[in-house]
């Protein structure tokens, strides 16, 4: 009686360890798109935000009409489908525009002292700072992630169920250079 408890136990703790890392993984997997949704939702208020910044400038900048109209391309290209990294890619090189467009708004007195063009800064600057939060939340997501896929025993149940590693955001090689402030003016 005593061998036929210790046989039904057995396969009863063999069950509920699968669930548990089945459930790890699925919600870890979640994670990672909760992460990537909350770095949408910032990308979607900056989207939102870039019309009324280049319409505030464009009247002010005749000369920088290259740097709006890529502005304005970019954020067009945004709108279609990308997958992750290349959406990211993409959102990295307007960051960087957006950045040198404020910085050759300096240029332009009567522009800094529009109050339209301080409060579309001001705001900026705050998304920008939240989709550098969020993405740095993404990536501890997708590191969490990618540690279950890759560690014992979590790693037999990912290969059962199919799951595939996550990318990480990150931010292409040129923009880890040091900005060279005289090439941004023109100089």
């Amino acid at each position: 009686m005593e061998t036929l408890g210790i046989l039904l136990i057995i396969p009863v703790v063999l069950l509920v360890v699968i669930i548990l890392l089945y459930n790890s993984l699925i919600a870890k997997k979640n994670a990672v798109y909760n992460a990537l949704s909350s770095v949408d939702v910032y990308l979607k208020q900056r989207y939102d935000l870039i019309p009324n910044l280049v319409a505030s400038v464009k009247q002010y900048m005749q000369h920088e009409r290259e740097l709006l109209e890529r502005i304005t391309e970019l954020r067009s290209r945004l709108g279609g489908t990308l997958s992750p990294q290349e959406r990211f890619k993409a959102e990295g090189e307007l960051s960087n525009l957006l950045s040198r467009l404020l910085m050759v708004a300096e240029n332009y007195p009567q522009l800094r002292a529009s109050e339209n063009f301080l409060h579309l800064q001001k705001t900026l600057n705050e998304i920008e700072e939240r989709i550098s939060a969020a993405r740095r939340a993404y990536n501890s997501a997708v590191t969490d992630y990618n540690n279950a896929l890759e560690m014992f025993p979590t790693n037999m149940m990912a290969n059962m169920m199919g799951l595939k590693k996550e990318e990480w955001f990150e931010i292409p090689e040129q923009e880890r250079e040091v900005p060279q402030v005289s090439k941004l003016f023109g100089s």
